[in-house]
């Protein structure tokens, strides 16, 4: 019975699961690991995104016959210039953008209380419980703007933390498109030829299905961004760059992003023109129809493969454990543990023909 598969995975998963209740009663021990990491985790997530969208460049100079170092240079000029562009001609226009809207939420706030007012006003048959629901909510609506406004300063503090981590980035970044291609055969040199080319082939997926995901994503986003920004203008929404770059921002999250963006986009045009109501819903059919069926097929292609049933699920259950950072992450850790355990899966089918096949 010791020989047999299923018991090595049992008593494989039980070892697994004594490691981590020991992990859990020693937590005195690892805490200043974990801090150690917390600390490092930032910049690194960061470079690593930028290694995914700037790796394709490097390798397109490199094809050039233009050596390794130089590419490296030359892509942190391309970065510095879409820097500078950004913090010279878009990031001033957002700022001011973003105070104006910012001291309009008073006048907004009335407005709506006004609307409310008015709308109870012709109402006859309202029910009690749904009156005194409207009052409590109208009443109070400036203390949950209030309120939101405090949690949106106290998440722009916690922003500002961020981006002060992100000086590390531009160091780590030059190391992994440097060095990155050496990970692999440093992973792999400890295993017999056959086990280091299946963690290879492992680590090749990981790495097709990570590429997919922020190249991918990103630039989805960055499409929509610009396409909604065309709409808003085209409407004559007010705050249109602000709201724009709120959506590319939103984007980022898998299919739950969207609907997100519009949220601030209705509120203003509702404020502005209660006929933009109708008009921001068309802008956002539109880019998301434009998106969906053109723009995503032919970045993202099918490759994470993942129903949207099942993305809702991740995003909610990441949501309520790490907030919005879970938010931020699920898809892509999820897609990272979904190809990890394919990957076994077909490893342990493989190895019932031949052992050696077997990764453990």
């Amino acid at each position: 019975m010791v020989n047999k598969r299923w018991f090595q995975f049992l008593v494989f998963f039980i070892l697994v699961f004594s490691l981590i209740l020991l992990i859990s009663v020693t937590d005195f021990i690892f805490s200043p690991f974990v801090k150690i990491i917390g600390a490092v985790a930032v910049p690194i997530i960061g470079a690593g995104i930028l290694y995914y969208l700037t790796k394709p460049i490097m390798y397109f100079l490199e094809r050039l016959k233009i050596n390794r170092i130089l590419s490296i240079v030359l892509v942190f000029l391309l970065l510095i210039l879409i820097g500078f562009f950004v913090y010279m001609y878009i990031a001033p226009i957002a700022q001011q953008q973003f105070r104006n809207l910012i001291d309009n939420i008073p006048t907004m706030v009335n407005w709506a209380q006004d609307l409310i007012s008015l709308w109870q006003s012709n109402q006859t048959a309202i029910p009690k419980e749904i009156d005194k629901a409207i009052n409590d909510f109208t009443n109070n609506l400036q203390s949950h703007i209030d309120s939101t406004l405090n949690y949106l300063f106290g998440f722009i503090g916690q922003l500002i933390g961020f981006i002060t981590a992100l000086v590390l980035v531009p160091f780590f970044l030059f190391f992994m498109l440097k060095d990155g291609e050496k990970l692999v055969p440093f992973i792999t040199q400890i295993f017999s030829q056959k086990k280091a080319a299946n963690i290879r082939s492992l680590l090749s997926k990981i790495d097709s299905t990570l590429t997919s995901f922020i190249q991918g994503q990103l630039i989805v986003s960055f499409a929509v961004g610009v396409l909604l920004f065309i709409g808003y203008l085209i409407i004559d929404l007010k705050y249109a760059l602000t709201l724009a770059l709120f959506a590319m921002v939103m984007n980022v999250i898998p299919f739950a992003g969207p609907f997100i963006a519009v949220i601030p986009a209705l509120i203003v045009g509702a404020f502005q023109d209660p006929m933009n109501l109708f008009w921001v819903s068309i802008v956002m059919i539109v880019a998301q129809q434009i998106e969906s069926n053109l723009i995503s097929p032919n970045v993202m292609g099918h490759a994470l493969d993942l129903h949207p049933l099942t993305v809702i699920t991740v995003i909610l259950a990441a949501g309520s454990i790490a907030g919005f950072l879970g938010i931020l992450f699920a898809v892509p850790f999820y897609s990272v543990v979904k190809t990890i355990i394919i990957h076994f899966y077909e490893t342990y089918v493989d190895s019932k023909k031949n052992r050696e096949d077997a990764l453990i």
